[in-house]
């Protein structure tokens, strides 16, 4: 297998709260196309995994590799696997990005972050991303993911002890999670094949699966959250951060 890490981004037009999510227009560009051209800047390979076949039309059309998968797959990770066995039947690839599609705007650096906590750490099944609070009202918001994290000290890097949308009842430090993975092959595929955990469908977070299996989740800090499009006043900012890269 290759040690160089391929990066997957699931992508479906049936989002609930803003469907055709992937092709909104974001000044001229389709929201996926954007964020695959920020994911290649890496320097890995990258796909689109995708749900729609308009969706593999426009990733193609920029240039970009893309590949259609099942529209029923219940899940953005199963969806990278079927895409994974679609595109790499040999299994060249032993590791795995999963990037999210409507973060048009994230930097190659949280790609690079994310494999390097693999590549630095035998013992990691499935790396990711935490950053500071962007304010006080995030330790409340359920729609903020908390991470709590046993930090390593001076590393800024740590092992994720649990996620969860309530606000921890004691003062521990809210790490804010980023929604982007990085896994070894064989946790992915564990991982898919394992039915949801009690705890995942109690917080409606799909990585507490991965700790209930006992795979060990550990995340690296980053400065910021890139922004993530979630609803119309969310694409109106990433419209606006557009203009503002011109």
């Amino acid at each position: 297998m290759s040690s160089e890490p391929i990066v997957l981004i699931p992508a479906r037009m049936a989002a609930t709260r803003l469907p055709g999510k992937p092709l909104a227009d974001i000044e001229g560009v389709p929201m996926i196309v954007r964020a695959v051209a920020m994911a290649a800047k890496s320097g890995y390979r990258v796909c689109v995994a995708a749900g729609d076949a308009e969706i593999v039309e426009a990733v193609r059309e920029a240039g970009f590799e893309a590949c259609l998968t099942d529209p029923a797959l219940p899940s953005g990770s199963d969806r990278i696997l079927a895409a994974l066995h679609q595109i790499d039947p040999g299994a060249r690839h032993d590791t795995v990005i999963n990037l999210q599609g409507d973060m048009p705007f994230a930097p190659p650096s949280v790609t690079l972050a994310c494999a390097a906590v693999l590549a630095d750490d035998s013992g990691c099944d499935i790396a990711t991303l935490i950053a500071p609070p962007a304010g006080d009202d995030d330790r409340n918001n359920p729609d903020v993911v908390k991470a709590i994290m046993a930090m390593e000290p001076g590393s800024g890097r740590g092992r994720a002890l649990y996620f969860t949308r309530a606000a921890p009842y004691h003062e521990v430090p809210v790490w804010r999670h980023i929604g982007i993975y990085g896994y070894r092959r064989a946790a992915l595929e564990a991982f898919c094949a394992a039915p949801p955990s009690a705890l995942e469908r109690a917080e409606r977070l799909e990585q507490l699966r991965a700790l209930e299996m006992g795979l060990v989740i550990k995340a690296a800090v980053i400065e910021a959250a890139p922004l993530s499009v979630d609803n119309p006043a969310d694409l109106e900012a990433a419209r606006a951060e557009a203009r503002n890269r011109v």
